[in-house]
């Protein structure tokens, strides 16, 4: 695995517990750590459960003992990784956004398709057992037609002044500020649910222009340098109207500037038939509305997905004993590995995340030009 911090920490506890709750046909051996710090990586690697740990990357992508390159650096670094590690025929996850560009994005799958390795993007929140239920209520036809998707992702952990300026606030490392941050999330849980987007028209703004220089510490705290300060070029905050392929249409908000919400990601989704709600604050618990109910009765009900019927949910704790965030990726790394297994091919991988970045870019777009941008179709790579 390439990084060690917040993602890190995530991944690696996944990796851990991977064999208690699931039986797979292989099983994750946590080889080797890198990372730029020494001192941070090897408290890290121990404190962690790795076995070793380098300090430069391309050690782990020249290894024959290593099959899988885990990435969980910051945005402007997966293309790189990713492309080695493909061209050295290994097994590659990424997170989230799969890179700066569609380009980028473009050539990473390029590469992993030549080399025909398994490749996974990590879009964890799709691996909620409430979220995968709600995809067999659609698949199922409970909800019937489509109308309606509004999601939020609302976080307010840089609303201070003086929060300084790390690497989710330079364009050049992360792309994009809560677009690509906290944005990507919803709009790929758009793309599992109700499907691709044919056109978009979106806002963005950023509230706090200059900021006191820093860097992460570990999970979304940070450490300040008070006597330099930068320019914030990325957006705080992202409005956003969609009309899907298939009809529906959509509404997203994503901001870091919304008082009070520690990580409020939640969808309502309304059909013909029937509507869900979800809230990932309280991620266990899916509302439910049928309108075929009877006079009286009709309205939203909750519906706690801990039994075994709710995708998931049965490989953890007897029903109402709920599960949390760090289960999730656990979900996640159980379809990678049945991915390299050869059992399945899993996804998201990285034609969604590829697909996510040109949602993405269009947005910028249309909020650069004040218009609707068409969404270019998944399937193809520019120039085939």
């Amino acid at each position: 695995m390439i990084g060690h911090r917040f993602m890190g920490k995530v991944h690696s506890h996944a990796y851990r517990d991977l064999p208690f709750f699931f039986d797979l046909p292989v099983e994750p051996v946590l080889s080797d750590l890198a990372g730029r710090n020494e001192e941070e990586l090897k408290a890290a690697a121990d404190a962690m459960g790795w076995a070793s740990y380098e300090t430069d990357w391309r050690r782990l992508v020249e290894r024959d003992d290593i099959d899988v390159i885990d990435i969980v650096t910051p945005n402007n670094t997966h293309a790189e990784m990713a492309i080695a590690a493909a061209e050295a025929g290994k097994h590659v996850i990424c997170e989230k956004p799969l890179a700066l560009s569609v380009s980028e994005a473009e050539r990473m799958l390029e590469a992993v398709r030549k080399a025909g390795t398994v490749h996974m993007i990590c879009h964890n929140y799709r691996f909620a057992p409430a979220v995968q239920y709600v995809k067999r209520l659609i698949e199922e036809g409970r909800l019937g037609r489509i109308y309606h998707i509004r999601a939020q992702y609302l976080q307010d952990w840089i609303m201070d002044p003086s929060f300084p300026l790390v690497w989710r606030l330079k364009k050049e490392v992360s792309g994009s500020g809560a677009l690509g941050d906290i944005g990507s999330h919803i709009l790929d849980l758009a793309r599992f649910l109700v499907g691709e987007m044919d056109e978009v028209t979106g806002m963005m703004k950023t509230f706090i222009q200059e900021r006191p220089l820093g860097e992460m510490s570990g999970g979304l705290n940070a450490r300040t340098d008070r006597e330099r300060s930068g320019q914030v070029d990325v957006d705080d905050a992202v409005a956003v109207m969609a009309r899907f392929q298939n009809g529906a249409l959509g509404v997203f908000e994503a901001t870091r500037f919304a008082g009070g919400n520690r990580n409020g990601n939640r969808f309502e989704i309304n059909g013909e038939k029937g509507s869900v709600r979800w809230d990932l604050e309280n991620m266990n618990h899916l509302q439910v509305y049928f309108t075929e109910d009877e006079a009286g009765l009709q309205g939203f009900r909750t519906i706690n997905c801990t039994e075994d019927v709710h995708p998931y949910a049965g490989a953890y704790w007897p029903p109402g004993h709920i599960i949390g965030y760090e289960h999730t990726f656990i979900n996640l790394l159980a379809e990678f590995m049945r991915g390299i297994a050869g059992e399945t091919a899993p996804t998201p991988d990285f034609e969604d995340g590829l697909q996510n970045q040109r949602v993405l870019e269009a947005v910028e777009e249309s909020a650069r030009t004040g218009t609707w941008v068409k969404v270019s179709r998944p399937g193809s790579l520019t120039g085939q």
